[in-house]
Order: C-alpha cells, then structure tokens, then sequence
C-alpha cells in the first residue's frame, strides 16, 4: 500500500518542536453539590527555527490539559521571518486596551529581555 506523506511529515515535524507550560490555572464549575474543580493550562510550541504557535487546554486533571494544549498550539503555528535566524527584522510596537509592547531587533549577544510569557514565545521561536 502507499503511505500517506502528509502522515510521514506531521511524525517527522513532532520530534524537533519544544514546548514552553506559561501558565496553568485551576478553575472551579459551581454546581448543586458544590464546586467542581478543573484546570486550564497555556502552552507554547516552537521549533526554535521561525515557527510558534500557542494553545489553551481545559481538562479536569493537570496532565490532560496539558496535552489538549500542545496539541492545539501545534495546530495554531505561525511562521515569523528572522533575520540571521536569532533576532527580529525590525521593530515592532503593539497596543491591546491600556497595554502596550514594544518588540525590538537586537545585536548579537544582547539576549532575551523579557520575563514570563513573552520570554517562553521567544524561546521556542528561536529569538537569541
């Protein structure tokens, strides 16, 4: 029989995507007989080449939303062009509500200047 090359692809792309946990948020469902507890985990996924992608998993136990989120973020990849493969082209500034972020190229050796979730994406995009 022939073997389906789509399959062959997704198996061989698998093993070199790292995954980031940024969050993992326990969550309650009240009901008649009291509170329901589950958890909801943000993860993300790179290839540490110029692909991220991020996802949400909810489940009732931690690993399971772990996994419905890696999954999702695997689904969810998005390619950003870098150059010299380690930093962005050039800069960029973004606004949501009373946020704003300030993404900016940097020479070799500077690093990643950014905690928590921003650091996680940049890492597994392959930001140096």
């Amino acid at each position: 029989m022939a073997r389906n090359p789509r399959r062959d692809r997704d198996n061989r792309e698998d093993s070199d995507i790292v995954d980031k946990l940024v969050s993992i948020n326990r969550v309650a469902k009240v009901v008649k007989g009291g509170r329901r507890f589950g958890f909801a985990a943000l993860v993300v996924v790179g290839d540490e080449k110029g692909r991220v992608g991020f996802g949400s998993g909810k489940a009732r136990e931690v690993p399971e939303a772990i996994r419905k989120g890696t999954e999702k973020a695997k689904r969810n990849m998005i390619r950003v062009p870098l150059r010299e493969g380690r930093t962005l082209h050039h800069d960029v500034r973004g606004r949501y509500g009373a946020g704003k972020v300030v993404l900016r190229a940097a020479p070799p050796g500077t690093g990643i200047i950014a905690g928590g979730p921003m650091r996680a994406i940049f890492e597994t995009l392959g930001v140096q």
